[in-house]
C-alpha cells in the first residue's frame, strides 16, 4: 500500500465512526428470547436500557416517526430519522427499508426503533427484519408512551416519561 493510500485509509477510519454492527451483551439474552418466542424481529428494550446502549455508541437509535411528530412533540438528540409513515394521516413510506438501510449503513447494524408507543416502531421492525436485517430492536412504551384513563399520553410510560434525553425544535 502506498503512502497516500495508507494515509487516506487512516483518515477515512478516524472520522468515520464505526458502526455498532458487534451486538452488546444485553441484547444478546433479549434477542434469544425473541427467536425462541417467534417473534418476527430481535425483540423489545426497555426505555432506560435503549438509552444507555445509545449513550455508550453501542447501538443507533432510529426515530421511525413522520417529521411533524418529531417538530410537534420532541425526539431524541442525535437519533436517526427514517419515518414509517409520512404526513397527518400516516401514509406508510414504501421507501423506508432502502432508507433505513441507507443511512444505518447497512443490514448487520444493531439498531432501536422508537415511534410514539412502540406499535408502529414493532412493525417497522419487522418489515425491516423481513428484508434481511438481523439486529433490529423496538424500544418498548416508545417516546410517549401509551394513552392512560385520562386519555393523556406521558403520564405512565415511554422514554419522556421516564425522563431521558430529548429536544424540541
Amino acid at each position: 500500500m502506498s503512502a497516500a493510500n495508507a494515509f487516506a485509509s487512516a483518515v477515512t477510519s478516524a472520522v468515520t465512526p464505526s458502526l455498532p454492527s458487534a451486538l452488546p451483551q444485553e441484547l444478546a439474552s433479549i434477542k434469544a428470547h425473541a427467536e425462541s418466542a417467534g417473534q418476527p424481529f430481535a425483540g423489545g428494550v426497555a426505555p432506560a436500557l435503549a438509552w444507555q446502549l445509545f449513550s455508550e455508541h453501542k447501538v443507533l437509535l432510529v426515530d421511525v416517526r413522520s417529521n411533524e411528530e418529531r417538530k410537534f412533540v420532541g425526539h431524541v438528540p442525535d437519533s436517526v430519522h427514517v419515518p414509517w409513515a409520512t404526513g397527518t394521516a400516516l401514509t406508510r413510506n414504501p421507501r423506508f427499508v432502502r432508507e433505513l438501510e441507507s443511512k444505518i449503513g447497512g443490514k448487520d447494524v444493531v439498531a432501536l426503533l422508537l415511534c410514539r408507543s412502540g406499535k408502529r416502531s414493532a412493525l417497522a421492525a419487522e418489515a425491516a427484519t423481513k428484508a434481511g436485517f438481523t439486529c433490529i430492536f423496538n424500544v418498548l412504551e416508545g417516546f410517549e408512551g401509551e394513552i392512560d384513563a385520562r386519555q393523556q399520553r406521558g403520564k405512565a410510560d415511554g422514554w419522556r416519561f421516564h425522563g431521558l434525553p430529548w429536544v424540541q425544535d
